[in-house]
C-alpha cells in the first residue's frame, strides 16, 4: 500500500460514523479538475506514510473511531488493498471504500469476502463522454461492471457526481440519468477550487445552482435517495 496521506479522525467521510482517512497514492485518470493532484500525479507525490504507522494510530484510536474510508488517488489500484482491509477488519473497524469504478475485478474480490461496509463510487458523466471528463482515454465498459456489482451487493453504497461549471451541462445531466436508473443513493456534490496551483488547468468553476435544479429534475425520480451537497 502506498500511502500518501492519513487523516486521523473524521465526521463527513463514512455517513453516520467516526472515521480515520486513508489516502492511496496513484490513480488511473488525470481528470482535469481533480482536486487531489499531489495524490494523483507521481511528481508531486510526498514521501509515502508507512503501513504500520498508520496501523499503530487505529490500534491508537479504536475507542474513538467506527470505520477507516480508503480513498485516493485510487485505492483499487494497490496490490496490498486487500491485505490492508482485513488487518483493519480485524481490528474491529467499519470500511469504506472509495473508488472510480475502474477496476470491478478488484471491487468484486473485496465484495465476495464480505470486506466492505460502505462503497462510494464516483460517476464523472455520460459514458459517451467519459474521455472528457477523465482526461484520458478509457474504456467504460468496467464502469458499467462497478455499478452493477455495487448495485447487486447487499452494503449501503452510494453513487455521486461533482458537478464542475465550465465543464458539466443539461445535456450531461439527462444523459447520465438512465445510468443511475434504480440506485439506492445518488448525490451531487459542488466543485471546489483547490488550494493548490491551479494555473495549468481550464478555466473550471463551481457550477451555478441551475445546474443543481437540473440535477434534480433528471434524476429524483430515478434513485430512492437523492442528495445535494
Amino acid at each position: 500500500m502506498k500511502i500518501g496521506s492519513f487523516q486521523k479522525s473524521s465526521l463527513c467521510d463514512f455517513p453516520g460514523k467516526v472515521a480515520a482517512v486513508v489516502y492511496t497514492q496513484g490513480c488511473c485518470w488525470r481528470c482535469p479538475y481533480c482536486h487531489n493532484r499531489s495524490l494523483v500525479y507521481p511528481t508531486r507525490f510526498q514521501p509515502s506514510i508507512p503501513v504500520e504507522e498508520v496501523y499503530e494510530h487505529l490500534l491508537l484510536g479504536r475507542g474513538q473511531l467506527d470505520g477507516v474510508v480508503v480513498t485516493g488517488g485510487e485505492p483499487t489500484l494497490q496490490c496490498g488493498l486487500t491485505d490492508f482491509i482485513r488487518r483493519v477488519r480485524d481490528m474491529g473497524l467499519l470500511i469504506k471504500l472509495d473508488t472510480n469504478g475502474s477496476n470491478p475485478s478488484m471491487l468484486a474480490a473485496l465484495l465476495e469476502e464480505n470486506l466492505l461496509d460502505y462503497i462510494a463510487m464516483d460517476v464523472k458523466g455520460p459514458l459517451s463522454e467519459y474521455r472528457r471528463f477523465v482526461g484520458c482515454a478509457v474504456d467504460t465498459g468496467p464502469i458499467e461492471l462497478s455499478i452493477e456489482l455495487i448495485k447487486q451487493s447487499n452494503i449501503p453504497y452510494e453513487f455521486r457526481t461533482t458537478l464542475v461549471g465550465g465543464l458539466h451541462t443539461r445535456e450531461h445531466l439527462d444523459q447520465l440519468a438512465p445510468l443511475m436508473y434504480g440506485v439506492r443513493r445518488y448525490a451531487v456534490q459542488t466543485y471546489r477550487l483547490p488550494p493548490s496551483d491551479f494555473r495549468s488547468q481550464p478555466p473550471f468553476t463551481p457550477p451555478d445552482v441551475s445546474l443543481f435544479h437540473t440535477a434534480s429534475e433528471a434524476l429524483r425520480d430515478r434513485v430512492d435517495e437523492f442528495l445535494v451537497r
